[in-house]
């Protein structure tokens, strides 16, 4: 009896070290989704408070423009009620190019913040950027491969292999990209790219 009952202690004992590791497993991969996906998320909100930061720097620079003329129309007129009981109408004129000079000088200085502002806006984002690798490429490429290209061609940027491939199935979802799995490795190729591949059969067959 105590031998069958050791037997089946035994055997409880591996049954709860399987579920055990089994448990584990499940939940280390469920931790690397959840990173992957912080990670991704933390991109989207870096780009969003960049939009953010240049939408501010242009509203300031609209901004300083507005005042500015106000400033030079309020006193422009008050130059001739000064010298009105004066005979002569020489100087209201003078005060007037000055006036035209101090507007131009200013309106230069309040187009400069709008245009770096505008170089910054065009800066692409990381959605951009695999798009447009994948469209220049011919093969299926995968989130490795496109990671270590982005890194190379621009290398001001920090771009990691888990956001690119959480980007890639972003695109997938929305049919921007397709995705193909070759043994355990998936590859990615670009929605317009994949059009023109599958009607070269159908003009083949009608040349034939």
């Amino acid at each position: 009896m105590s031998e069958a009952n050791s037997s089946h202690a035994t055997e409880l004992t591996s049954q709860y070290i399987a579920q055990v590791t089994g448990d584990l497993e499940r939940n280390a991969k469920e931790q690397e989704r959840i990173g992957q996906e912080i990670e991704a998320l933390q991109e989207q909100l870096h780009a969003l408070q960049h939009d953010h930061t240049v939408l501010v720097n242009m509203q300031q620079a609209l901004g300083d423009a507005s005042p500015a003329a106000e400033m030079d129309t309020a006193t422009t007129p008050s130059v001739p009620h000064q010298v009105s009981a004066e005979p002569k109408q020489s100087k209201p004129k003078k005060a007037a190019a000055r006036g035209a000079k101090k507007t131009a000088s200013k309106k230069p200085a309040a187009k400069a913040p709008s245009a770096k502002a505008s170089t910054e806006a065009t800066k692409p984002t990381l959605v951009d950027l695999i798009r447009s690798h994948l469209k220049q490429e011919s093969e299926p490429r995968s989130a490795a491969e496109i990671s270590a290209a982005l890194t190379q061609s621009h290398p001001d940027r920090s771009v990691k292999t888990t956001v690119v491939r959480t980007t890639l199935e972003g695109l997938v979802a929305k049919s921007h990209a397709h995705r193909t799995k070759q043994g355990s490795s998936v590859f990615y190729t670009t929605a317009a790219t994949s059009e023109p591949a599958a009607a070269e059969p159908q003009q083949e067959a009608v040349a034939s």
